[in-house]
């Protein structure tokens, strides 16, 4: 996927969830998510950890070749096991525990992605890097998997504070395409579904009954591993 339209995705889901935190009460940022054992702070915790992964990562030697696709980064191996998991909470929680207080770090939060944004904005088409797990790949590839973060957790934060999701168009569309492909616009035509409908139930947010699943399996559906 291009690399600027990826990253004009990411900009526009963040500034999207930036929008729909700033101004939330104590109460609110304590609700609890379907993510357990997150609070909506925690929950934010974890999206701010995983773009922060990206100044390191274009800081480090860039690998010869990509590896691996967004699709296969999501593959169900050690990086989904209890343990990731484990540290994937913490992490998540010592994060949001750096700020004074939920306001301050939704500001903190802007902060991290806006600077993620402009390292990303100068570098060249066709950049590679190496993630965390030790994959090589295209920088508008992994990027593809922090709009996945974004777009994907803003629908938990949104369940958990009920209210309408704020699921960008520009995201949608990278996210159903990375998981039906170039033709995910018919695709999903067919299906009848909203794209905030259809991602719900693509990452298990809403269940499917029987004649769905057939539905979505005929189309091709990439099942991606979440954690």
């Amino acid at each position: 996927m291009n690399q600027d339209r990826v990253l004009e995705a990411f900009r526009q889901e963040a500034g999207a969830l930036t929008d729909a935190v700033s101004g939330l009460s104590p109460a609110e940022w304590n609700l609890p998510t379907r993510c357990t054992p997150w609070s909506v702070l925690d929950l934010l915790g974890h999206v701010c950890v995983v773009i922060e992964w990206l100044p390191n990562m274009l800081n480090a030697p860039a690998p010869d070749k990509p590896e691996i696709s967004a699709a296969e980064y999501y593959r169900p191996d050690d990086r989904f096991s209890p343990r990731t998991n484990d540290s994937r909470i913490t992490l998540a929680k010592d994060r949001a525990a750096r700020s004074a207080d939920g306001a301050a770090f939704a500001g903190d939060f802007a902060a991290t992605w806006q600077r993620v944004d402009q390292l990303c904005r100068v570098q060249q088409a066709g950049r590679t890097v190496r993630t965390r797990h030790g994959d090589a790949m295209l920088l508008s590839e992994f990027l593809l998997t922090r709009v996945v973060e974004v777009a994907v957790h803003g629908l938990d934060l949104a369940d958990a504070l009920g209210r309408k999701p704020w699921l960008t168009s520009p995201a949608a569309d990278a996210v159903t395409e990375l998981l039906l492909g170039t033709e995910h616009t018919a695709a999903t035509d067919e299906l009848g579904w909203s794209r905030t409908r259809f991602l719900r139930k693509a990452t298990g947010r809403e269940p499917l009954d029987a004649e769905e699943a057939e539905q979505i399996e005929r189309l091709g559906l990439r099942w991606l591993a979440l954690g």
